[in-house]
């Protein structure tokens, strides 16, 4: 069974056990966190697809982590003595996927 469950701007394709990096929120680790905009689902041979959500699906899952992410920004100009280095740490919280909800 997976789901595809909407965060933000991004969508997410999950399954029970993943782990996965969604946009940054105060949450203490071990926190349970619900995702209730699920796009889709489908189990077995049956898929259900919203329009544009299913209502009363749901996807639980528990923050594990509050990864961060380093980007360096580098601009050169040969010939002129121009260098530039900027950098920018995106910050993350990773879940993992511990159940899909699914009304019948």
């Amino acid at each position: 069974m997976y789901a595809v469950f909407e965060d933000g701007a991004h969508q997410y394709r999950v399954q029970e056990g993943d782990v996965v990096n969604v946009d940054f929120r105060e949450a203490q680790v071990g926190a349970s966190v619900e995702f209730d905009r699920v796009l889709l689902t489908q189990r077995d041979n049956e898929t259900k697809i919203g329009q544009p959500v299913i209502a009363g699906a749901k996807v639980v899952a528990e923050v594990v982590d509050h990864p961060t992410i380093k980007l360096y920004i580098q601009h050169f100009k040969r010939r002129k003595n121009y260098r530039r280095m900027k950098g920018h740490r995106q910050p993350y919280t990773a879940v993992r996927i511990s159940k899909i909800e699914v009304p019948t």
